[in-house]
């Protein structure tokens, strides 16, 4: 039974662990770039919405019909306007925007929200549902069932939309896709949007869950790309099992071992299979 427990906490929490890398897995297997400002779109995100919840006294998970949308608007805008242009010099070009990106995002965060812990409250925060001799957080269950929901969804608009299936095009062989009249640069833009809406929704669960700061942007970039590098950089199937490994790892390793396991997997990935970018 102690090890069901584990198995059950694990997988839930992995859940919002693949949720962080989706969006990294996203614009890497579309627009072949690694973006380092992903983990400060996280916090960002995870700002947007203790900050709703508290100004407008409802449930934060409420927040995302607000954050959502906006967070797309400020990544469809950042890929516009900034990325595109940076990666018509070369990919190395456009790896230092978004670099830069994250130190202005990082940065702007402290000044206006000062370096003081935040966390998004909930109502249901310390409920825990007893089943069968098991102990289930109440949190951790929505948490997982908004990661699906978003992974869900993503899912569904690749493979039954018309941009969707322009993403996938681009994906495959983006010169292709130019000939037959798609935009590339404007599906650049799509993805970059849609990843960073995965971003707010992922820092929803970060701010429900933990506290957070102005710097917390590092711990869940390399968290994103450690679910990344595992899955397969570029398959959102395999960022999904990655999270899932991600969050038993921790939950099964502890504090002192978990982060060593994943660290671990990842380097045995790297050193196996270097080239697995695969989109699926």
């Amino acid at each position: 039974m102690g090890f069901l427990q584990l198995l059950i906490n694990g997988l839930l929490l992995g859940g919002v662990y693949a949720l962080i890398g989706l969006g990294m897995t996203l614009v890497f297997g579309i627009v072949g770039l690694t973006n380092l400002a992903h983990g400060e779109l996280v916090i960002l995100g995870a700002y947007a919405s203790t900050l709703l919840a508290s100004a407008l006294g409802v449930d934060p998970i409420l927040t995302l019909a607000v954050t959502l949308p906006c967070m797309y608007a400020l990544g469809y805008a950042l890929q516009t306007l900034l990325i595109n242009r940076a990666m018509e010099k070369g990919n190395e070009a456009a790896l230092l925007v978004t670099f830069g990106l994250s130190i202005i995002l990082q940065d702007g965060m402290l000044l206006l929200l000062s370096a003081d812990a935040r966390h998004a409250a909930t109502a249901y925060g310390t409920t825990t549902l007893r089943a069968g001799g098991l102990n289930i957080p109440l949190l951790n269950l929505v948490m997982f069932g908004i990661s699906l929901v978003f992974v869900a969804g993503l899912a569904f608009f690749l493979n039954r939309s018309y941009t969707g299936r322009a993403i996938r095009a681009v994906s495959d062989d983006r010169d292709t896709a130019r000939l037959s009249g798609i935009n590339v640069r404007k599906i650049y833009a799509v993805a970059m949007g849609v990843a960073t809406a995965g971003a707010a929704a992922a820092g929803l669960c970060v701010g429900m869950k933990w506290t957070f700061y102005p710097s917390s942007g590092g711990q869940y970039l390399l968290t994103a790309f450690l679910v990344t590098v595992i899955g397969g950089m570029g398959s959102i199937p395999g960022t999904l099992l990655a999270g899932l490994s991600f969050g038993l790892a921790q939950v099964i390793g502890g504090a002192n071992y978990g982060l060593l396991i994943s660290y671990g997997v990842m380097l045995l990935v790297l050193a196996v299979r270097p080239a697995a970018t695969s989109w699926q």
